[in-house]
């Protein structure tokens, strides 16, 4: 259990899905600093060598920690999570949580069949397979992996207009065939409601904000209290952002700085 006065969570991802983890832990703990990194010159880490990801992974974490006092770090990207945290729990000596598909919690709730809606990555890797073998054996799991609705997320932050064509397309397979959906990557919380409208408000959407939150609050005891000049969090980018008017303007309604710059060299 970390015992601080207003402690600091560092959240990580490879791009700004991880934000809607942010929300989540915000919002139970809505007196703690938070510091949030994207790798975005790295993005997708679905396309990423094994060995380069954990790398990567560890090098944004250590730029952050060279110049914060992190109490918790939470990897917010399904795909890391799934590869580093064992490295990164070996080398730190601070709580380390991070994200899994909620294929358990949404085995629990269907009755007809689960749809599992995450990047190609998470659907083909065996860690997930194995969720789906240990928590949802006795229901059928459908599963869509998909590129363009994490690109699709990533601009509605922008205040872009999206597609629903686009949207409806890569989620065809799965209408009126499941009544509960998992959104096993970060992003997609963050367009919860398109996706809904697509598969209908029948279809029960489960993500694992809520239970990362849990787990952060259970290892954390915040003692402070909110100061009346409050900062905004500082988030950082590995590469310069598109559209950083528009991201800065969500960001700063989300309680974070402008997007600053912290390169990680290639290698």
């Amino acid at each position: 259990m970390v015992v601080s006065n207003n402690p600091t969570v560092l959240i990580f991802d490879s791009g700004v899905g991880g934000l809607s983890v942010y929300k989540e832990v915000a919002a139970l703990l809505p007196h703690v600093n938070y510091i949030y990194i994207f790798d975005n010159q790295a993005y997708p880490y679905g396309e990423l060598e094994q060995g380069v990801l954990i790398e990567r992974v560890h090098k944004c974490i250590d730029s952050v920690m060279e110049e914060y006092h992190v109490d918790l770090v939470v990897i917010a990207c399904n795909t890391a999570s799934t590869i580093v945290l064992p490295s990164l729990r070996s080398s730190l000596s601070i709580p380390v949580v991070g994200v899994v598909p909620a294929i358990k919690p949404a085995s629990g709730l269907s009755s007809q069949a689960v749809g599992l809606i995450a990047t190609p990555a998470t659907v083909t890797r065996q860690y997930t397979h194995d969720l789906i073998k240990d928590f949802s054996n006795d229901k059928d799991v459908r599963l869509v992996g998909s590129t363009k609705l994490v690109d699709y997320a990533e601009a509605k932050l922008r205040e872009m207009p999206l597609d629903k064509e686009i949207l409806a397309s890569e989620l065809s397979s799965l209408v009126g065939k499941i009544d509960v959906a998992v959104l096993g990557c970060t992003h997609f919380p963050l367009i919860k409601q398109e996706i809904q409208q697509v598969l209908g408000e029948s279809v029960t959407l489960i993500d694992s904000g809520e239970a990362i939150a849990r787990r952060v609050k259970s290892l954390i005891e915040d003692k402070g209290r909110e100061s009346e000049n409050k900062k905004k969090h500082p988030i950082f980018a590995t590469a310069p952002t598109w559209k950083p008017e528009s991201l800065n303007r969500t960001l700063s309604y989300l309680g974070f700085e402008d997007v600053m710059l912290r390169e990680i060299p290639h290698f």
